[in-house]
């Protein structure tokens, strides 16, 4: 699939640079689906002609979205427009509710809901006795119709009461906070490991394929325990963005 020949009005007035007022203009343009995956830009010599670039700026504006992750260039067949990935920040928020703010269409399939003994190593995550009875829940969250991330998590009993159908239809965390549960602070580890046979399968994924991890403790405000989660992430399709100061 080719785009048709590109129009870009270009404010050469601005202070903007145009190679950013080309990559503004085509990002939009690809989150939006007007320019949807698989679509191939022109060639650069012959867009650049047509906006009335020089070359060096188009070339900057499309490498701008390569290292966005927003096209990709092939040999043999050019700069290609790939799925945007979910780009998330680091703090204490739901994939659920991220997703809903970037306009990605989540969607929740339940794969277990349970009550089970906690095994020693959730009982010290949970800090609360080994075989205490505690919520099981396994999620795999949509990104639009693709797969995005396999999700595991206990709690304890008593905080919420949790179903399928509210699982279903909600974030976790919106879940806790419409049951009174203040989430005050987390603990967090990231990662990236191989994808197992049952995670690529799951995921759509080739065994092996790279998955950044992602283990999470939360607290409340009187600082109890209120959930343990360990999950996986399609890399191809997603980002964690962290944000540092000196």
């Amino acid at each position: 699939m080719t785009e048709p020949p590109l129009s870009i009005a270009l404010d050469r007035n601005s202070p903007v640079p145009l190679y950013f007022q080309v990559a503004q203009e085509l990002e939009e343009r690809i989150r939006t689906g007007t320019l949807p995956a698989g679509t191939r830009l022109e060639n650069e010599i012959v867009l650049a002609d047509r906006l009335g670039l020089s070359r060096p700026t188009l070339r900057r504006a499309i490498e701008y979205l390569v290292d966005r992750g927003l096209l990709v260039r092939k040999r043999g067949v050019g700069t290609q427009v790939v799925t945007p990935r979910v780009r998330r920040p680091v703090e204490l928020s739901s994939l659920y509710d991220d997703l809903d703010r970037a306009g990605q269409r989540p969607r929740t399939e339940v794969l277990k809901l349970s009550v089970e003994p906690a095994p020693d190593s959730v009982a010290a995550a949970l800090e609360v006795t080994p075989g205490t009875e505690v919520y099981l829940v396994e999620r795999l969250r949509y990104a639009g119709d693709e797969p995005l991330a396999l999700m595991h998590n206990h709690l304890p009993l008593g905080l919420v009461e949790l179903s399928e159908s509210a699982l279903t239809e909600n974030g976790l965390y919106k879940l806790l906070r419409g049951a009174g549960v203040t989430l005050k602070i987390a603990s967090q580890s990231i990662g990236a490991r191989g994808a197992t046979a049952a995670e690529a399968r799951i995921l759509g994924e080739s065994r092996g394929a790279p998955l950044l991890t992602m283990e999470r403790t939360v607290y409340d405000d009187m600082g109890r325990v209120i959930e343990s989660g360990a999950h996986v992430y399609r890399a191809s399709r997603y980002t964690f963005e962290l944000t540092l100061s000196g």
